[in-house]
């Protein structure tokens, strides 16, 4: 068993995201760290880029802030071979294709074995053209996190068929950012998803509040949560630990 499906075995999975770089470096880590603690279990580790097509304004301010702070591949790549050293659950980087083409494929997925990345979610990488980096992530052992989309409709089950690791199901459209109310059928994608495959299936995108949390985690496998997260860290900037770690937490208590 590897450590993105023991992440989801006889549980709901809490999957906190966090801007690598935001607002430093060595603070990343001590957010890992109390994510962690706080019964995290899978990290979207999200590597800053200069436009970031997902992401809503919270997020792209986080990635702006950590480019601007020096941020860059090689000291991500150093922060995560230095929580290996004591994080034993899954660790996934978040990202976009221009930065993994820059790095040159080969070299990108060898550094992600080496320090102990288990998958790679890449949102402006269609399904159609997931072959351009599958065989180096299949050399060194990197998951392909696909997403499914409200907008996926008869693709739902191809890609499903072809899933691994987990599969990123978006709850609503438009981009990340904090949603009151989430209004996409989402039982009929997931059970579209049950169907195909045993993969397991974790809902992101508006999730922020407990409530959402437990009724997200009821129907799905798992639940992702971004900008709630980079919210508290903008507010409380370099003294945020105490509050991710009780919001994580919060989340996580929900889920059970």
């Amino acid at each position: 068993m590897n450590r993105i499906e023991s992440a989801f075995k006889n549980k709901k999975a809490f999957i906190p995201f966090i801007t690598a770089g935001y607002p430093n470096i060595n603070k990343t880590e001590d957010f890992i760290y109390k994510m962690v603690s706080a019964g995290a279990d899978l990290i979207e580790i999200g590597i800053p880029f200069s436009d970031p097509l997902a992401e809503g304004p919270v997020i792209q301010e986080s990635s702006q802030k950590a480019l601007e702070a020096g941020t860059n591949l090689d000291n991500i790549f150093e922060l995560v071979k230095k929580v290996r050293k004591t994080v034993t659950i899954p660790l996934v980087f978040m990202t976009y294709i221009n930065p993994v083409f820059s790095y040159g494929y080969d070299n990108f997925f060898k550094q992600c074995s080496l320090i102990g990345i288990d998958g790679i979610i890449i949102p402006d990488l269609p399904f159609e053209e997931k072959n351009e980096i599958s065989d180096y992530a299949k050399k060194y052992d990197v998951k392909i996190i696909s997403l499914i989309a409200p907008t996926s409709e008869q693709r739902i089950e191809e890609i499903a068929k072809d899933a691994e690791g987990f599969l990123y199901i978006v709850s609503s459209m438009g981009v990340t950012g904090v949603r009151n109310e989430i209004k996409t059928d989402l039982k009929s994608i997931l059970a579209s998803v049950k169907n195909t495959t045993s993969v397991p299936a974790a809902i992101g995108f508006g999730i922020h509040s407990p409530e959402q949390a437990k009724e997200m985690s009821k129907i799905s496998n798992g639940v992702i949560v971004g900008s709630a997260i980079i919210k508290i860290i903008k507010q409380y900037g370099p003294d945020a630990d105490k509050y991710i770690y009780d919001y994580v937490k919060s989340m996580k208590g929900a889920m059970n």
